[in-house]
């Protein structure tokens, strides 16, 4: 990470979560994973399965995609309050965080309705936060998956794109660590997401967060348009 990152923030936590579907009003996250760093390095991780509401049952394309099944998260799943108890923890004696996901407005809706079941979204009004994917977009042209960023840094070896929450966190920590050393304004994208340049938004605004059409073109990068 950069020097104007660590200027700013005490912690930076990269997170990932894996759900049912897209609909953050209806889809349940089913596993959670996260990075939690420090200036020295790495300092703590969370990892879990999080057990399906009761009558819920995972699609098959998701089984798919992820390779988690309902067995597994019967057997192995923690309630959401626990899962919600230990991200919290790693937010916790922060001063000033910074939330890192790969396509964070996905991530953030996701957790902002999770934490609030539980009765913590309030530990979201702390961080700050920061989108790897709106970065990746100004730096390379489509497509922009995660899978697509790992071989864009050729960072094949040290991280990989599963589809599962603790290992696309740390895939995550990687190609920050790459944009950084390519190009040190990541602190410019600090609170700053792009949307689709033709659809907009998608999910419901994050208030602490600016919005700007991210076009395909890359011409100058967002923070300056």
């Amino acid at each position: 990470m950069t020097n104007e990152l660590w200027s700013r923030f005490d912690r930076i936590i990269v997170f990932d979560t894996e759900t049912t579907g897209i609909d953050f009003d209806t889809d349940r996250i089913i596993e959670l994973g996260a990075v939690a760093l420090t200036k020295e390095g790495e300092a703590d991780h969370f990892n879990c399965l999080i057990r399906l509401p009761d009558g819920m049952h995972l699609p098959p394309a998701i089984v798919e995609l992820t390779g988690i099944t309902e067995l597994e998260l019967a057997s192995f799943g923690v309630s959401e309050a626990e899962a919600a108890r230990g991200f919290c923890r790693l937010l916790e004696g922060a001063k000033q965080p910074l939330l890192v996901a790969y396509n964070a407005q996905f991530d953030l809706n996701f957790m902002y309705w999770f934490l609030k079941r539980c009765g913590c979204a309030e530990v979201l009004r702390l961080p700050r936060f920061l989108d790897a994917l709106t970065v990746y977009r100004d730096r390379r042209d489509y497509p922009h998956k995660l899978c697509n960023a790992i071989d864009a840094y050729g960072l094949g070896e040290e991280a990989v794109n599963s589809h599962r929450a603790v290992d696309d966190a740390r895939a995550t920590v990687r190609l920050l660590e790459a944009m950084a050393r390519e190009e040190n304004d990541l602190h410019r994208y600090i609170d700053l997401f792009g949307t689709h340049p033709k659809y907009g938004l998608s999910g419901k605004k994050i208030s602490s967060v600016a919005y700007k059409p991210q076009p395909y073109q890359r011409t100058i990068p967002l923070y300056e348009r």
